[in-house]
């Protein structure tokens, strides 16, 4: 395990235990995402965090600028923390690290549905029940569209990659022909 991934993991705990104990785990979630989506769509925020030459306290100025009353103060607290100890690369796997640690403790998971093509959302719910089943969790899931599996499902949970897609079969079958 990196030591990035080491330190978001304690963020994210320690995050989590003060989220749990002001009920709102899943706005921080949220908040957090939100933050995580603009700094992946914006390449020249990202440039401009990782810049050393450019001092944490204007960094947090101009988040604070854009995010505003987006979030709330216990996530830009965090943030804040982060920027401050040029930790600023960290921010996205905090979030995952948050994810994953807040679903252990309600008892969700989430999942990724790949298909090779758009599911209904009955459809997507369905497989959602069948591996909340499965894992004994209740599970999130977000769908996406992977043509190249050319039908059934792939899903993902934690690192957990469940094969029902028909590439995947079919190059099982050709494994076992080249025994």
């Amino acid at each position: 395990m990196s030591r990035d991934a080491v330190v978001a993991k304690r963020y994210a705990k320690a995050l989590f235990e003060i989220a749990e104990k002001q009920q709102v785990v899943s706005e921080v979630e949220g908040q957090l995402k939100l933050i995580v989506q603009a700094l992946e769509q914006d390449a020249d925020i990202q440039k401009f965090l990782s810049l050393p030459s450019i001092d944490p306290e204007s960094k947090v100025a101009v988040l604070k600028a854009a995010f505003g009353d987006r979030v709330s103060a216990l996530v830009f607290n965090t943030i804040q923390i982060l920027i401050t100890r040029r930790r600023q690369g960290a921010i996205a796997e905090v979030y995952a690290a948050y994810t994953k640690v807040a679903g252990d403790a309600l008892g969700q998971a989430h999942a990724t549905v790949y298909a090779a093509q758009a599911l209904s959302d009955d459809e997507l719910a369905g497989v959602a029940a069948q591996f909340g089943q499965l894992t004994g969790k209740t599970i999130i899931a977000q769908q996406v569209v992977e043509p190249s599996l050319l039908g059934g499902v792939q899903v993902r949970i934690g690192d957990r990659l469940y094969d029902g897609s028909l590439s995947g079969k079919l190059e099982r079958l050709q494994k076992s022909f080249k025994i």
